[in-house]
């Protein structure tokens, strides 16, 4: 058993690894450092501390109890020794010594150690943009940084904010600037929000709730430079295609792990970047090991390694390393790449694998888009929920899922990482033997419902195209019908204008199969597609030789509709 554990970093992962390291075994000397000053903090909660939900910075650094969690309650609570303001230089792995500084006194220090723990975290991407170093252009990653972007806002004078990147913090910062009366653009140099959790259609469907609110929203461009008044300050942000006035600016492109110190010790860095580990999150050097946003994961769907820094997994990684060096063999199974977010009334969540990376793995893959509302539509309060399910057609598992609207959607997130964990098919998570009255869903839950138009789909029962095929055949001047088999109040109030639509209910649609071609392509859609699926199945009974229904509906299309 190690008499001393070293570990290098104080936030999520280090402060959990030294505090389960004690517990387990209390006779272990545990020096944490520190880099920084402020330790074991709750950094997801920054964009709410912004928007001043939470009205002290030091409550994210809190007990739930109100203590603080700072060096001293870590040396009389958990009985581990916390330098601050220690910087780790250097790894001697053959001596088994970390050499540090003090960045306050410049002293030079040394750690002996029989077991280390590298916690280094990530560092937010700032590309070398012309003007990039202009006062009120900011990232954020640390609790010093949201309190530098609160005071800039409070000092007055930010009007407008330009967000670059629309990833998760980018998404969660647009909420936090809109709350204290900012005009905010959001510059992505993909085609839409959140690429790297949605695909292409929910990453549209996200963008258009952004506009909604009144959030410019710049897709397929790049920031080329930044510029600022005489005085140094921001004024400008100018894109490959626009000049967008700001005030503030904060640089949301993404996290890189930091592994330079590994790096430096000889460790052996991963495919991704991060630093390569083994089940129990130990480095090419066995004393050694890494947690957090440094270290790589592995996908439980397809063992690939990738890079998803989340501070659950952080903990996780935390607790599985403490368990290692105190003698409990707890391999840590890997991550399903799971994320969710809140924008306004908004919710986004996602898990698995996306449909792109589905094929690109190889898998033969199905998916359905089901929208329905979160609860029985009697029910007071129920809300919008837009599923995508993915799963292979081969072994009918799922593959993934990712959900939007302002329904429950974490609940349903949940229930397929819990499905996916354990293998699960569309068939299992079909008889899944969910909770159920209805101020807390629908009969049938959305998830249940969405797994049942998949296996639909599998046996051959539902042909459907997704809307981004529709918008295609539409923009390629295709020769179809776009049958919309709602009633005409419903037309009226939301519809697709279009050449190729037809509109039938669907109540007069057996009265009207004269109408129209047996061996035309059509293409039914309603609100949400279940009458659109119905009207599928009514003319493949009467001889229609190539019929199918849009999948969502109307409410999953993403494009531009007329709206009363």
């Amino acid at each position: 058993m190690p008499k001393k554990v070293l570990i290098i970093g104080g936030v999520a992962a280090g402060a959990k690894a030294a505090s389960r390291i004690i517990r387990r075994d209390p006779d272990v000397e545990v020096i944490m450092l520190e880099k920084g000053e402020i330790i074991s903090y709750g950094a997801c909660g920054m964009p709410f501390f912004i928007a001043d939900m939470v009205k002290d910075h030091t409550e994210l650094m809190n007990t739930p109890t109100g203590v603080i969690r700072n060096t001293g309650f870590f040396k009389n609570v958990k009985g581990v020794k916390v330098l601050i303001k220690t910087r780790a230089e250097e790894i001697d792995r053959a001596a088994k010594i970390v050499k540090a500084i003090n960045t306050e006194t410049g002293d030079l220090l040394e750690f002996a150690y029989d077991k280390l723990v590298l916690a280094t975290g990530g560092t937010p991407v700032v590309p070398p943009i012309e003007g990039v170093g202009l006062k009120n252009i900011f990232k954020l990653s640390t609790i010093e940084d949201s309190v530098a972007i609160k005071a800039a806002i409070t000092g007055g004078g930010v009007k407008k904010a330009v967000i670059v990147g629309a990833g998760l913090i980018g998404i969660e910062m647009i909420e936090a600037f809109k709350t204290m009366g900012i005009e905010v653009t959001v510059i992505e140099m993909q085609a839409w929000a959140l690429p790297a959790l949605l695909d292409r259609e929910m990453g549209y469907l996200l963008g258009s709730f952004l506009k909604s609110k009144g959030v410019r929203v710049i897709t397929s461009e790049t920031v080329v430079r930044f510029e600022g008044d005489p005085e140094g300050r921001l004024t400008k942000v100018i894109t490959d295609k626009n000049e967008i006035e700001a005030d503030l600016a904060l640089m949301s492109i993404g996290i890189r792990p930091a592994v330079e110190l590994a790096k430096k010790a000889g460790i052996k860095i991963g495919i991704t970047g991060a630093i390569e580990v083994n089940k129990s999150l130990q480095t090419s050097d066995p004393d050694i090991y890494a947690g957090g946003d440094c270290a790589e994961n592995t996908h439980r769907l397809t063992g690939a390694k990738i890079f998803a820094p989340m501070g659950s997994t952080a903990n996780k990684h935390g607790r599985c390393i403490a368990d290692h060096i105190t003698g409990q063999a707890a391999p840590f199974p890997g991550v399903l790449g799971t994320g969710i977010c809140k924008i306004f009334d908004y919710k986004v969540g996602r898990t698995g694998l996306s449909e792109e990376d589905a094929r690109e793995q190889g898998y033969d893959v199905e998916t359905v888009i089901v929208p329905a509302p979160d609860k029985p539509h009697f029910y007071p309060g129920n809300a919008p929920l837009i599923i995508k399910l993915t799963a292979d057609r081969k072994t009918e598992k799922i593959l993934g899922a990712q959900i939007v609207g302002p329904g429950d959607v974490a609940k349903r997130t949940d229930i397929v990482v819990s499905a996916m964990s354990f293998g699960a098919t569309a068939e299992d998570l079909a008889n899944l033997d969910l909770a159920y009255a209805p101020p807390f869903s629908p009969a049938l839950d959305n998830i249940i419902t969405a797994a049942h138009v998949m296996l639909n789909k599998f046996s051959g029962l539902a042909r459907a195209v997704s809307p981004l095929q529709v918008k295609d055949k539409l923009d390629n001047n295709e020769d179809f019908v776009f049958l919309d088999v709602r009633g005409p109040d419903e037309y009226e109030t939301m519809r697709i204008e279009h050449p190729n639509i037809r509109l039938i209910p669907l109540g007069m649609l057996r009265g009207k199969l004269a109408e129209l071609s047996i061996d035309k392509e059509i293409i039914a859609f309603c609100k949400i597609s279940l009458r659109g699926y119905e009207a599928q199945r009514i003319l493949d009974a009467n001889g229609f030789k190539n019929v199918k229904f849009m999948d969502g509906g109307i409410l999953a299309w993403p494009f531009e509709k007329v709206v009363k």
